[in-house]
């Protein structure tokens, strides 16, 4: 006995259902979570737009300095004076001498609208730099 197809149409109904909105819920929930994790990686990336980055090898930033407050940018081989965090412990960045070894660039597309043709903007400039102080005393 063959039963017909009009049969079985409310239990797919039901189970298409019963399937079909906790998935369209997890993946509206995992929509939602990469855009604020992309949101995030973004506050972050703009924390440290449009400033001069002071960085030494591992990576550790010593300090951020405005771009519109410079009047020119400091080439490699310049001795600069940072602040760091303003202590003289072991562990935190002290202030004190250091020497640029290369300047980085980053340069993106202007957000205006009226752009000019492959015009490009300054975004970050990030310096690497080794500690005078820390040579001095090894």
């Amino acid at each position: 006995m063959i039963l017909p197809i009009t049969q079985f149409s409310p239990y797919t109904s039901l189970f298409s259902f019963i399937i079909g909105l906790p998935t369209m819920v997890g993946a509206y929930y995992q929509s939602w979570r990469a855009r604020k994790e992309a949101r995030l990686a973004r506050e972050g990336a703009f924390y440290t737009a449009d400033c001069l980055e002071f960085m030494v090898d591992d990576g550790t930033c010593i300090n951020l300095v405005p771009l519109e407050t410079l009047h020119s940018l400091p080439k490699p081989g310049d001795i600069v004076l940072l602040p760091g965090d303003g202590t003289f412990e072991e562990e935190d960045l002290a202030p004190g001498a250091y020497r640029i070894d290369r300047i980085e660039h980053v340069y993106t597309r202007p957000d205006k609208k009226s752009k000019r043709q492959r015009e490009a903007r300054l975004t970050k400039a990030v310096a690497q730099v080794t500690s005078l102080s820390a040579v001095a005393t090894t």
